[in-house]
């Protein structure tokens, strides 16, 4: 029998444009906002003077790379100095993760430490965070749409996440105009992550009617990636931002898999984009786990769901069109091999033993072995 639960952003705004409106939103939401930006707060300029034509003051806190712990307690000291009533993440994940992050901790004080998992105390958030619009400018997180913050530890070498129902985004703008200027780069390991956050959930064990059918549009939408990289044509970047959009909403509300399983540890102790370790592992995952389907448990239900994949990206019934289509788009995309970050395949079974605890590899279809998840980063390396 089924059971389950969808929850996501109070309201969602797609379109075109759609960052043209965001004046009347926020003023209905607070007239003083903290806008969370990633290393070139500049690009925030427009949305400063949308806000400030609309009687809503701003001001900027700047992230850089990935964020970490640090960049949280900073935030959440320059939202309180601002007397921030409303936060604004504008940027990739990072940007949208830190924001979430300084939303919920200037509500409820403390240190983030506090409240992380793994390496926190993993307190729950007792008051709501104050509230946050999420506005993404890359296609490949989801992370508008998503309850949890994921934070870098340096000291640990871990990424962990603050995680509350209360982080969800009062409003989740996506306005794929925004993406337009992505590098290639941007747009390749954004890409590859946003089909990978449709692929893992639609193969999970916690997979539900709801996230099917969200999963399979967005696969569908996210075989654009080699066209929006390599044309960037309204289109493409229309779909995927879809994608991604589509994307966050499955992992919210099912699990992922093997590739984020590894991917989050791998994150935290190697330079590493977190799109481009997902991308490079993404077709050997699929690659591993129909194997181990067949020759563990033929009767798994993935197996067709895997068919579906091959069917939606290449038209194929061969579940094997799957990751020979990611093999494809990879090499096309010019996604770096996980030696270019310092890897070593010295360090591969110490990667593994973190993977095999992350909270991601419980959602894999079927338990993989310790040299099954060595060889998927082999094939990545």
């Amino acid at each position: 029998m089924l059971n389950f639960e969808f929850a996501t952003a109070a309201r969602i705004i797609f379109g075109a444009g759609a960052l043209r409106g965001i004046g009347d939103i926020a003023a209905g939401l607070g007239r003083r906002a903290l806008i969370v930006t990633g290393s070139h707060p500049a690009r925030a300029d427009k949305l400063a003077h949308l806000l400030a034509a609309a009687g809503v003051e701003s001001a900027r806190f700047a992230v850089s790379g990935e964020p970490k712990i640090d960049d949280a307690r900073n935030g959440m000291a320059a939202a309180r100095a601002f007397r921030a009533d409303l936060v604004i993440g504008f940027g990739g994940g990072s940007a949208l993760d830190a924001g979430k992050a300084i939303a919920a901790l200037a509500a409820n004080g403390g240190d983030p430490l506090d409240y992380l998992e793994v390496i926190g105390g993993n307190q729950p958030l007792t008051q709501p965070a104050i509230p946050f619009i999420a506005i993404p400018t890359t296609a490949g997180t989801g992370s508008e749409v998503t309850r949890n913050a994921v934070l870098a530890s340096p000291e640990h070498r871990v990424k962990v996440s603050m995680r509350s129902p209360s982080m969800l985004a009062k409003v989740a703008l996506v306005d794929p105009e925004l993406t337009y200027d992505s590098p290639p780069s941007v747009t390749a390991a954004s890409g590859i992550d946003a089909l990978t956050q449709v692929i893992e959930p639609y193969v999970s064990n916690a997979a539900n009617p709801i996230i099917d059918g969200i999963c399979r549009e967005g696969i569908r939408r996210a075989a654009s990636l080699q066209r929006a990289y390599q044309v960037g044509d309204a289109p493409s970047r229309e779909d995927m931002a879809l994608a991604s959009l589509f994307g966050g909403l499955a992992l919210a509300n099912a699990r992922l898999g093997a590739v984020h399983g590894i991917a989050g540890p791998l994150g935290g102790m190697f330079p590493v984009p977190h799109g481009v370790a997902c991308g490079r592992m993404l077709p050997a995952a699929i690659r591993v786990n129909l194997r181990a389907i067949v020759q563990r448990d033929p009767n798994h239900p993935a197996y067709a769901r895997y068919t579906d994949i091959a069917r939606l990206l290449t038209a194929a019934d061969d579940p094997a069109a799957a990751y020979q289509f990611v093999e494809r788009l990879i090499e096309a995309i010019n996604l770096p091999r996980l030696r270019e970050y310092g890897i070593a395949p010295a360090d591969f079974d110490a990667v593994a033993e973190k993977a095999e605890r992350a909270s991601s590899m419980k959602g894999n279809p079927i338990a993989l072995t310790r040299a099954e998840i060595i060889e998927i980063l082999e094939s990545a390396w």
